[in-house]
């Protein structure tokens, strides 16, 4: 009796084993594209957010999932180049940051691998997804929409002469495209109109900065990858010109814009890092929302102030979630 105990329990053990066996190879198995269309720091914060929340969800890479990550270094040649090789790889799933490169990713992908975006504004108007509510197909992710009517009081409360809104973005991108369109609307709601000027890639934003000056009494800069990725060029004009320089994002105010009514953008990668495990098990992102954050925070740059020729009252500096001084 004892001798046929102990074989079940054997049998039992080796069961348990191998059931485990099979679980560490399948998540082992598991890879995960990551692509973006250009270093900046919103976008390494939202890249960082991602790879962290897939850890928590047990994805760490090297361990129980392969992370493959490739930057386009500024260029949608280089991004097309990318997805094409991530779709030929065939990953559990590809994680895209930015609008161009979620575009880039559809496009090469052709319904074949799920794709999870992250910070990107528009995502209908992209034509990534149906709708916000039902993605419906094989792609989801995160939106870094931000109501632009709180953008625009900003701009007004701390500079109320402004009447001429220089907006710098890439014409060649959706998400940039449906940002002005509405910034327009906003705009005009207020008595204010938009002036623009396009850069098609990073090396063009400083020239596009300085065509603003004489036309515009302050610099809005959407969230707009090319621009972001070169905001020093524009708080020089800024600064040079005496133009305020607003931006999108907070992280940009740490790099010398004046002002941004913004999110975090680690935290919108966390969520999209969220989203991705949810698909990596199993999941259909058609069947997932796109996700968005709903707090925004104040940040001001006092020094870029100074030089940009604006003076914050102590009671606005006192609203500010952050509140730099160099």
């Amino acid at each position: 009796m004892k001798r046929k105990t102990a074989f079940v329990h054997a049998l039992a053990l080796s069961a348990l084993l191998l059931s485990f066996s099979a679980t560490v190879t399948t998540a082992a198995n598991k890879t995960v594209a990551l692509t973006y269309i250009v270093e900046h720091p919103a976008i390494d914060a939202a890249r960082k957010g991602i790879v962290d929340a897939l850890a928590d969800a047990g994805f760490v890479d090297g361990k129980t999932v392969t992370l493959d990550i490739a930057s386009a270094q500024g260029s949608m040649l280089t991004q097309t180049q990318i997805a094409k090789t991530f779709a030929g790889k065939s990953p559990d799933v590809i994680v895209a940051i930015s609008t161009p490169s979620a575009q880039a990713c559809q496009a090469a992908a052709k319904g074949a691998i799920p794709i999870v975006f992250s910070a990107v504004t528009d995502p209908v108007a992209a034509k990534l997804v149906k709708s916000f509510a039902q993605p419906d197909g094989t792609l989801t992710g995160t939106s870094d929409k931000q109501p632009l009517n709180l953008t625009f009081e900003l701009i007004h409360k701390l500079t109320p002469t402004a009447t001429k809104i220089g907006v710098l973005y890439n014409a060649g991108e959706a998400n940039s495209v449906a940002q002005v369109a509405e910034m327009k609307t906003e705009a005009a709601k207020i008595g204010m109109s938009i002036v623009e000027a396009s850069a098609a890639q990073s090396a063009a934003v400083p020239d596009a900065a300085r065509s603003l000056v004489g036309k515009a009494d302050v610099i809005l800069l959407p969230t707009d990858s090319t621009v972001v990725s070169a905001v020093e060029s524009v708080v020089k004009v800024g600064v040079d010109a005496k133009i305020p320089v607003y931006a999108s994002d907070t992280n940009s105010v740490e790099r010398g814009a004046m002002a941004a009514l913004g999110f975090n953008y680690y935290k919108l990668g966390r969520l999209t890092g969220e989203i991705a495990a949810k698909v990596l098990n199993g999941a259909k992102p058609g069947d997932i929302p796109v996700g968005t954050l709903d707090s925004e925070d104040l940040y001001l740059n006092l020094a870029s102030a100074k030089k940009m020729g604006v003076t914050l009252s102590e009671a606005m500096t006192q609203s500010a979630a952050k509140v730099i001084d160099q």
